[in-house]
């Protein structure tokens, strides 16, 4: 969690840590964009043994905002953003390099029939600004 000290604590304590930050990457937070859930970083503050108990990390997907005729695009593509993120090393942090990759997948998955929506809306799940959102690239 940004602010906090457990996951320094545990990994300090030999602990491993499944990492994830409290409304930065709960999924149903519609005004928080894939820029920002990209930025957190789950070894901050961490030394190197420490950031090796950090062995995985979720976005949170909560049902109060969702339902199945939206749950898709609340999801996507910003959880793509958190899975780059733990599957980066800590170094890798440049959101504006990503963009092509996290735009490209949302378009990857809605040629595969999953609704993601896209990356680029002020709110996660609405719609395109215009039509072939995925042809502009």
């Amino acid at each position: 969690l940004p602010g906090s000290s457990a996951a320094k604590e545990a990994t300090a304590s030999g602990y491993r840590v499944i990492w994830s930050t409290d409304g930065v990457w709960y999924l149903d937070g519609l005004k928080v964009n894939w820029e920002v859930m990209y930025d957190q970083e789950p070894c901050d503050g961490l030394d190197n043994h420490q950031c090796d108990l950090v062995i995985g990390g979720g976005g949170e997907m909560w049902g109060e905002t969702a339902d199945a005729s939206d749950v898709l695009q609340t999801i996507w593509p910003r959880l793509a953003a958190i899975s780059e993120r733990l599957w980066s090393p800590r170094s890798v942090r440049d959101a504006k390099s990503a963009a092509a990759r996290i735009v490209a997948f949302r378009c990857l998955l809605n040629r595969r029939g999953i609704p993601a929506a896209p990356p680029t809306n002020d709110v996660a799940r609405s719609a395109p600004n215009g039509p072939g959102s995925c042809y502009a690239q």
